[in-house]
């Protein structure tokens, strides 16, 4: 049986989307799933790049495109009350749960559904009474160790969220499922040359400064 590493992070609508479409997306295919939370903020301070929720017109798109995505696939979605947050405590409390379906599930729901506060006190505090974790949260342990999530996920060249990595190559986003999928059950594709060259750097104009 194949594992899928999902790298993510609640503060993606992407990621929450893509957690909650997958069970449909590989219906049929026999897999595990390796539950990976990161820091998008670590991503994107490691690359140089700005979140959507960053750049005003992209932030305008991206929620209309989440709200559409959401009803076409018929999932449940209301943006909380505010965004982008600080996701770090909700990150933490998914380690000293330890994060599987059931922990993920938990956390993404009480950021996507609801409209709430993701950082609301009282609902972290109700949420982390719901997961019971075995660990503190905020622990210089469990700290360290989303440190080092992160910057595995980086050495493995991850940039963004939701990631999944399968047989040592990176799917990145809700529209790779159905590509993880194709990979998932043997697609001949994978097995020529097509991937690693359609990889390949091309000669072009840098931008520079």
């Amino acid at each position: 049986m194949k594992s899928i590493v999902f790298w993510f992070d609640p503060v993606s609508p992407f990621a929450y989307l893509a957690f909650e479409h997958l069970p449909q997306a590989l219906s049929g295919c026999t897999y595990t799933v390796d539950y990976q939370p990161l820091l998008f903020a670590g991503l994107l301070r490691h690359w140089g790049q700005k979140g959507p929720a960053e750049i005003e017109p992209k932030r305008t798109w991206t929620y209309r495109h989440i709200a559409w995505l959401a009803h076409q696939h018929g999932i449940a979605l209301q943006m909380p009350a505010a965004h982008p947050f600080n996701p770090l405590p909700l990150l933490r409390l998914a380690l000293a749960a330890g994060p599987n379906r059931r922990v993920v599930e938990a956390l993404m729901r009480h950021v996507w559904r609801g409209g709430a506060d993701a950082t609301d006190t009282a609902r972290v505090a109700a949420l982390t009474r719901q997961l019971a974790p075995a660990r503190d949260a905020a622990a210089d342990d469990v700290k360290a160790e989303l440190r080092a999530r992160t910057d595995a996920a980086i050495a493995r060249g991850v940039f963004g969220v939701p990631t999944f990595e399968l047989d040592g190559r990176l799917f990145w986003g809700l529209e790779s499922l159905p590509m993880l999928r194709a990979a998932l059950q043997g697609d001949a594709w994978f097995d020529g040359p097509t991937w690693d060259e359609a990889g390949q750097p091309r000669p072009g104009v840098s931008r520079q400064g």
